[in-house]
């Protein structure tokens, strides 16, 4: 008997030859019509085509919180998504009435589409809408949509719902300068088709159009955020394929960019040295949940898999009288207890830990980790007895000074008071050397810097600091700062705060960041490099606005061809190189 091809076929998977690499993972979300979950053939065989693997979403209306959190778990398996084709959106879910021209609604799909799009965009996932799609992705991030664009504009509109087959275009769009679309295709407007009677009114929060029909009606937005959301109101699965590239090639290199960012995650331990969440805690914040007012929580670093991160008591500069240096050390010591508590809440998922060792192992049990910092020597007045308390206490570095001289050293901020390190501050520095705690230099004056090079007998952070050359300010760092201090053995960790990337007023952005971290590295190394985002303490930029967009910044890495070994190093290892060294004194 002849020996079929697909005997072959398993033999070659599942036996000696090793397989091709796995393909990402691409979910269509499917329609529902008379009884039965459908799709038409264009969408997976585009998905394969491009290179992907595709997975069929069948339509269901989650009922219950499990059935959403279903979802929710069906996405982290996924590493792109396509929103399919089909009736309308139903108007009530959206918070409006239905108009009579209304079509045909699909309760079965709907919310969930709509749950879909919102969970996705919290995980960075790729996402692609076609048709209804779009409209999903429009409605479910904050836009508005038409029910009918004939009777609901006041001005003529163009036949959208054509009688041509599919695979005709019926008219043409016009593309944005500097869109997406663009650069996908290659030309400034397309011939494509269309079917629809609802559209995309205005484009939600953080995406814009991309691409007008000639009557004005949307038909197509994309990420304002350097996000990976695409959404287009014709039938690219049906049209013949003109061009090298399309949004289905699109969508699979970005899936497969963000697969492999997942892949290193998984690998690697990924900490963030800084955080200022703690100055949210009057606010009553609850870390477990996502929470809105804050940056950094437990969904959003499981989110953007953030495996730790240093949270810091900051202190304001203030007096400097017995009373208030008291007061200082108190308000130091709550803060620490708060982080403590937050933790304890959720031993099931968060944990403090006190050395590398312990990130470690928090990583392994599936839990994150939470550091403790103080930002601010302030905290400890003029008794070096406090430092030793604060060490018992588990703090892993003392940022020296904050936005103000203190009885330490000069601010970058100050007034020179000192001329630098003070003779207390020397022997600060000494004191945390010998109890192995971290000196940390970000906000310190560049005098103070050298001197503390100078006097310290062990490595020195900078735990959220920028560079200088891209970004002229008093808080970032020289090239001769990074120089010195990567002599010395020393990091400094990129930090995401506008201020500290740009010189101008114009938005910085994930790119703004990665241009200073790839001069840090070209001065430094790549062994004295690291990233602080100081969220919750005024930092978070476009593209990597909170915890939960960090992924997006391993991407990044990945499009600037650092290597998995070098991504390890830069998000955390080169800290914890020192952390270890401080520790073991």
């Amino acid at each position: 008997m002849q020996d079929y091809d697909w005997n072959k076929k398993y033999e070659r998977i599942n036996g000696g030859a090793s397989a091709p690499a796995a393909r990402p993972q691409i979910g269509i979300t499917g329609n529902y019509a008379d009884l039965k979950c459908t799709l038409a053939e264009g969408y997976y065989k585009s998905v394969l085509r491009a290179g992907g693997f595709p997975v069929i979403l069948p339509p269901f209306q989650p009922s219950t919180d499990e059935q959403a959190a279903d979802l929710a778990a069906i996405l982290d398996r996924l590493d792109g998504l396509v929103f399919s084709g089909g009736g309308d959106i139903r108007p009530e879910l959206l918070g409006e009435e239905p108009i009579p021209q209304l079509g045909s609604v699909c309760d079965e799909r709907d919310e969930q589409e709509l749950l879909l799009a919102r969970l996705a965009a919290d995980r960075q996932i790729p996402m692609l809408g076609i048709c209804k799609g779009v409209q999903v992705i429009t409605a479910a991030l904050g836009g508005q949509l038409y029910q009918d664009i004939y009777s609901q504009r006041d001005c003529e509109t163009n036949q959208h719902s054509q009688d041509l087959p599919r695979e005709q275009a019926s008219h043409s769009v016009a593309l944005a300068e500097g869109s997406l679309l663009r650069e996908i295709y290659g030309t400034d407007s397309l011939q494509v088709n269309s079917f629809h009677h609802q559209a995309v009114k205005a484009a939600a929060p953080g995406m814009r159009v991309c691409a007008t029909a000639t009557d004005g009606i949307i038909e197509a937005v994309e990420s304002t955020e350097l996000k990976s959301i695409l959404g287009v109101q014709w039938h690219p699965e049906c049209l013949p394929k003109t061009t090298e590239r399309d949004v289905f090639d699109w969508l699979v290199a970005e899936a497969r960019s963000f697969a492999e960012a997942k892949r290193i995650h998984q690998r690697v331990l990924s900490l963030d040295s800084h955080c200022d969440t703690p100055m949210f805690f009057d606010q009553h914040i609850d870390f477990a949940s996502r929470d809105p007012r804050i940056l950094v929580d437990l969904h959003k670093m499981t989110e953007g898999r953030l495996d730790a991160t240093i949270m810091v008591a900051y202190l304001k500069q203030e007096a400097r009288d017995p009373q208030s240096l008291k007061a200082a050390t108190e308000k130091a010591d709550r803060i620490l207890t708060e982080i403590e508590a937050m933790a304890a809440r959720t031993p099931d998922a968060v944990g403090i830990a006190r050395t590398p060792d312990d990130l470690y192992r928090l990583k392994r049990e599936g839990k994150k980790a939470i550091m403790l910092g103080i930002e601010n020597g302030y905290a400890i007045g003029t008794d070096l007895a406090n430092l030793a308390h604060f060490r018992e206490r588990g703090v892993v570095y003392m940022t020296l000074c904050h936005n103000g001289d203190n009885d330490i050293c000069d601010s970058a901020r100050g007034s020179h008071e000192h001329g630098g390190v003070s003779p207390f501050g020397e022997q600060v520095i000494r004191e945390m050397n010998r109890l192995g705690m971290m000196v940390d230099l970000s906000h310190g004056g560049e005098k103070s810097f050298y001197d503390a090079l100078d006097i310290s007998a062990q490595p020195i952070v900078c735990s959220h600091s920028s560079a200088r050359a891209l970004c002229d300010h008093p808080r970032n760092l020289t090239d001769d700062q990074m120089r010195a201090l990567a002599r010395k053995g020393g990091v400094a960790q990129v930090t995401l705060y506008h201020g500290f990337l740009r010189p101008d007023p114009e938005p910085a952005t994930i790119l703004d960041a990665i241009d200073h971290l790839n001069h840090m590295v070209s001065v430094m190394g790549i062994d004295h490099v690291g990233i602080g985002t100081d969220f919750d303490g005024d930092g978070g930029v476009t593209g990597c606005a909170n915890a939960s967009e960090l992924i997006n910044f391993t991407r990044q890495l990945l499009r600037h061809r650092y290597s998995e070994d070098d991504i390890r190093l830069i998000w955390g290892e080169n800290f914890l190189r020192v952390m270890r060294q401080v520790q073991a004194r």
